[in-house]
């Protein structure tokens, strides 16, 4: 049965959720219209919903997922750690564990910490910094996520209607206080004269300037070399830190994408395939910046916990997740990621619509529209434009194929080539229908 029939479990389900949650719902990320399936199991890259539909999952719960549902060697520790206890007011081996396999993966994992989330792992980053310099202000790029935490979300969801000449510290809600927004400078992604200019008028106000690499909100692809470098360099001239934001972007490679991409920031957020499948988040970096955590001879400047902090149940899932990540399963991503980009563009291609497909390892976007994408402004998507994005999703859906409602995807390792072979099958029918209000189709080719 169909999900949105009006005799299907997931109507049923969503009628009790509008009597519960305010928007029916507590995840706003993942909601659609008119509401969404609910979903009951998932085994590999495969979920299945309450009416009993089976979809091919390329959200992976938002990038968490990098072994699909239930793998057997994840679920094995986590199955053995809940029957030992669940959480506990002293460290456990597990914690030492998980964060020695991190540092040994790192160069710049000098010292780590574990927070519950990322968005967690992300303020209490930008707390260390502004210890360690005795400064305020960071610095950030326009339109990025950087998860929940207030002075990280200024500018996080600009529009063109309070879009200047150059970025500016926008509200992320009504009532947002205006300090907040006073702690921020809003720079402009791959533009080296406008963000030069930037970090100098600011260089001795500075705390840190927060970065995710490769900004799912900038095509899901690495900002460019010379810009990374230019943060990189003038961090260290001014006396800022620099704090990548891999929550997402640590699924990149062995060393997460600084090892990729060659750029050793001072403080690192981590999060998503960390845990497993559970909630965890971490800050790494710098021994010297770290230390505002406390040690053994000095107090802690930053005093950070949580009643969940590294609960071994994360912790031991976070292990073997973390364990299965090696070169040989990095090569897979890779090639798979290559196959999806390579046969969404050729979809695109033979149906001639305006779309374009970006992204890098794992990770792969459809946005609908064909114009470059170098910033948030120009992948920033029009009226129009999502109403595109959001047809082109609803019919994928009803193919039994699960990607984010802003067409982001993320592939996990135990997915095969032929696993792909749903999505793909079923896109040009999606694209086609997505844009059926448009022009008649021009013959084209990006590449």
């Amino acid at each position: 049965m169909h999900w949105t029939s009006p005799e299907s479990r997931s109507r049923a389900l969503y009628e009790r959720a509008r009597q519960i949650f305010p928007g029916a719902n507590t995840r706003q990320q993942v909601w659609m219209a008119p509401y969404p399936p609910y979903l009951v199991s998932g085994r590999g890259p495969w979920v299945t919903d309450a009416d009993g539909n089976r979809y091919l999952d390329l959200t992976g719960n938002l990038g968490v997922l990098i072994h699909g549902h239930a793998h057997p060697l994840v679920t094995a520790a986590i199955a053995d750690q809940i029957e030992r206890g669940t959480c506990f007011a002293l460290p456990t081996e597990a914690e030492l564990k998980l964060g020695g396999l991190l540092c040994g993966r790192v160069p710049a994992f000098e010292r780590l910490r574990f927070t519950n989330t990322g968005s967690e792992a992300v303020a209490v980053a930008l707390r260390a910094a502004r210890a360690f310099t005795g400064r305020s202000r960071i610095a950030r790029i326009e339109g990025v996520y950087h998860g929940s935490d207030d002075v990280a979300a200024v500018s996080s969801s600009s529009t063109p209607a309070n879009w200047g000449a150059e970025p500016a510290s926008t509200a992320r809600y009504p009532g947002m206080p205006p300090a907040l927004l006073d702690l921020v400078r809003v720079l402009p992604a791959n533009d080296l004269e406008t963000t030069r200019r930037i970090l100098t008028e600011e260089a001795d106000s500075l705390a840190a300037i927060l970065v995710d690499p490769v900004p799912a909100r900038c095509g899901s692809e690495p900002l460019d070399p010379d810009y990374l470098a230019l943060l990189r360099e003038e961090s260290r001239r001014h006396g800022s830190l620099l704090v990548f934001d891999e929550v997402i972007a640590f699924r990149l490679g062995f060393s997460g994408a600084q090892g990729r991409l060659g750029i050793d920031p001072d403080l690192t957020a981590l999060g998503k395939i960390i845990g497993g499948g559970l909630p965890i988040g971490a800050i790494a970096g710098r021994e010297d910046v770290m230390a505002v955590f406390g040690s053994e001879r000095e107090p802690a400047q930053v005093p950070t916990s949580g009643t969940f902090t590294a609960n071994p149940v994360s912790m031991v899932a976070g292990e073997a997740a973390m364990s299965l990540l090696d070169t040989a399963a990095f090569d897979h991503l890779e090639h798979l990621g290559e196959v999806v980009r390579n046969g969404v563009q050729e979809a695109i291609d033979a149906c001639g619509v305006p779309a374009q497909v970006t992204g890098i390892g794992s990770l792969f976007a459809l946005h609908p529209h064909d114009r470059p994408i170098r910033d948030y402004r120009s992948y920033h998507r029009s009226e129009h434009e999502q109403d595109i994005m959001s047809r082109l999703h609803r019919h994928l859906l009803a193919e039994r194929v699960l990607l984010t409602p802003s067409g982001s995807g993320f592939l996990a390792s135990v997915m095969r080539v032929d696993d792909l072979a749903p999505f793909l099958r079923a896109l040009p029918s999606a694209l086609e229908s997505a844009f059926s209000d448009q022009q008649p189709p021009r013959a084209r080719s990006r590449r």
